[in-house]
């Protein structure tokens, strides 16, 4: 194997539970490859394990092994089976869950949803792209699949200098498939959807928010970045009438689909930019009951960490000067830069600034099947807030 070594930071790094070593902590890094499994050492020229290297990325290393093991189908197959047994005794009222969660399942770099059967992938690293035809065989081994679809689409590929790309890797992978999840009937477009098809892992905070929607019973609901639909249809049996807004056209369309499989007749979808329909509706003094906030992520980077916390704050302060007194906000964030401390924090000053005292009913994270290792703070990265205003 290549031996790459690496700095004293690093080996702590590593030694603290944390799988990744940045290319500023290699001090020595030989004749490595892009992608390729190599030795890990330390100042001392002791192993601290093999990882894949990154040519391009500022994570140069991803430790996949704390022994020197060249990855293999059997290796793959060996960690997948693991990962598949821990979704086996979580995963409630879904046919649709995260089955490899990178880093969360000792395979950095490597994500894997799974849409009854019918796989979609993301192959994040140099490495990940470069072991994709062992990856491919060791699922087809261990899961009972139907299709492999290769999502390589996000914009951590561009870091790995890798081809962004959406392909069918095996089998024969439909546009979209039909899945359950908490009771409902939902349209997961694996080619096209945003992440891999649907938020799965929201799935447990959309349970969570029908919960809330029951014991409060609000008339008017509002849920904002709707996507697929997902907390709108959830909320709807317990509330008179609930809009949902989405600046998506294509999402729109799948999320009337879905309302329309499960009969639900009191969610209207509109398409439009949220700060502005927010803005618009405050000025006109619109008023809700329930209020949901699902944006996509405001800080891709802790460079700009400041603007997604003023972005996070402006768009809670419009959502609470539309809630009546009793009303709910269910706020979320899949910023990992933005704690929630740190949400907690604007939206207590949104608040002040609107003369409104707010009770904190529940925090929430991601679903369990998006699993947080304590050593690895990247791994936690949805916050998920339902605060009341007094």
């Amino acid at each position: 194997m290549t031996i790459v070594r690496v700095n004293r930071r690093a080996a702590q790094r590593v030694a603290s539970g944390h799988p990744w070593v940045y290319s500023s902590d290699i001090t020595e890094r030989g004749s490595a490859q892009p992608g390729e499994a190599v030795l890990v050492l330390d100042p001392q020229g002791r192993t601290l394990g093999t990882a894949h290297f990154s040519s391009t990325s500022q994570i140069a290393l991803r430790l996949l092994h704390p022994k020197p093991h060249v990855p293999d189908v059997a290796f793959y197959r060996q960690r997948i089976a693991a990962a598949a047994t821990f979704r086996q005794r979580l995963v409630r009222d879904s046919n649709a869950f995260r089955l490899i969660h990178a880093e969360a399942d000792l395979l950095p770099g490597l994500i894997v949803d799974s849409y009854d059967g019918h796989l979609s992938a993301q192959f994040q690293s140099q490495g990940m792209d470069r072991d994709t035809p062992l990856i491919v065989e060791a699922l087809k081994e261990e899961v009972q699949c139907r299709s492999i679809t290769a999502r390589n689409d996000g914009s951590t590929r561009k870091l790995e200098n890798l081809p962004v790309e959406k392909k069918v890797l095996w089998g024969e992978a439909p546009e979209q498939t039909t899945i359950t999840m908490n009771g409902l009937t939902l349209v997961a477009d694996i080619l096209h959807g945003q992440k891999t098809g649907v938020f799965l892992d929201q799935r447990e905070n959309y349970a969570a928010a029908a919960r809330f929607a029951q014991a409060f019973q609000p008339r008017r609901a509002l849920d904002c970045f709707t996507s697929s639909g997902g907390f709108a249809l959830h909320v709807a049996p317990y509330c008179e009438a609930v809009e949902a807004v989405d600046a998506s056209a294509a999402t729109l369309a799948v999320a009337a689909k879905n309302r329309d499989a499960n009969g639900i007749q009191n969610v209207t979808f509109r398409e439009s930019d949220v700060f502005e329909l927010l803005a618009r509706y405050a000025n006109s003094r619109r008023r809700y009951e329930l209020v949901v906030l699902d944006p996509p992520a405001f800080a891709k980077s802790r460079a700009n960490q400041e603007q997604a916390l003023r972005g996070y704050r402006e768009i809670n302060g419009r959502a609470l000067r539309l809630l009546e007194s009793g009303g709910v906000l269910i706020t979320c964030s899949c910023s990992h830069h933005v704690s929630e401390a740190d949400l907690l924090g604007v939206i207590a000053e949104a608040a002040q600034e609107s003369g409104q005292t707010l009770r904190v009913l529940e925090r929430r994270t991601q679903s369990a099947d998006h699993p947080i290792l304590l050593t690895i703070p990247e791994t936690l990265y949805l916050k998920c807030l339902v605060l009341q205003v007094v």
